[in-house]
């Protein structure tokens, strides 16, 4: 199978699941922000052949697709204006000369929480999810570098491919590992809670950060593309 079809048939997996606490895609405003990946975010990432794959945490919560239809994000898959994205596309372009869409983007966790944006997923459904949809994703894209975003996706990472967890940012930082061939680093969340001065130093560390990364993967700035 091509890598294509192995993806569709990975969120054909999504779409039926049903997990106890959680909500799916296509519960929120008539099934419009579904759609036939793990996660609606690789919509605008989906480089089947990216050098960088990057793992967020969750797409979504309860509260914010209940405020109504974003018809940017149903386009998108994603919400341009949000922090997050703001500067996960500035450092991917300042460190990589990459643009979003030369990527491969999806969220660790691909059903929708309870709550606020903000709201807690506890450990051991994050790993679940790693094991289940995270993994088999990076097996298929099989890229150079996955970036994992935020302490609790790294942890997550690391507990499904058997390597002990990282207590503390700074630790996960320098805690990178290979799965399956494949550099696994640790990044402070995009969100303006990640890049401040209390949780890493602020945005010009993170910067520094991500520099590191890629000195130490050395991704060439290449595109491969889909075809």
């Amino acid at each position: 199978m091509s890598k294509r079809t192995k993806l569709i048939s990975l969120a054909g997996i999504r779409q039926a699941a049903q997990w106890s606490g959680y909500k799916r895609i296509s519960d929120y405003q008539n099934g419009r922000y579904e759609c036939d990946f793990v996660s609606p975010f690789t919509k605008s990432a989906g480089n089947l052949n990216a050098d960088v794959f990057v793992l967020l945490q969750d797409w979504s919560s309860d509260d914010s697709l209940r405020r109504g239809l974003d018809q940017e994000t149903v386009a998108l898959g994603y919400t341009p204006d949000l922090p997050t994205n703001k500067n996960l596309k500035r450092l991917l372009h300042s460190t990589f000369g990459l643009e979003l869409s030369d990527t491969y983007a999806t969220n660790l966790f691909p059903f929708i929480k309870l709550g606020a944006l903000s709201s807690r997923i506890p450990q051991r459904d994050l790993v679940r999810a790693a094991r289940e949809f995270a993994l088999p994703q990076i097996r298929i894209v099989r890229p150079t570098l996955v970036v994992c975003l935020g302490l609790a996706t790294f942890k997550a990472m690391q507990k499904a491919c058997g390597v002990p967890a990282s207590s503390r940012m700074d630790i996960a930082i320098k805690a990178h590992f290979i799965f399956d061939g494949i550099a696994v680093w640790c990044q402070a969340h995009t969100g303006v809670l990640g890049q401040n001065t209390r949780n890493r130093g602020g945005i010009n560390r993170v910067a520094l950060d991500w520099v590191k990364m890629q000195q130490s993967v050395k991704i060439n700035a290449g595109r491969r593309s889909n075809h």
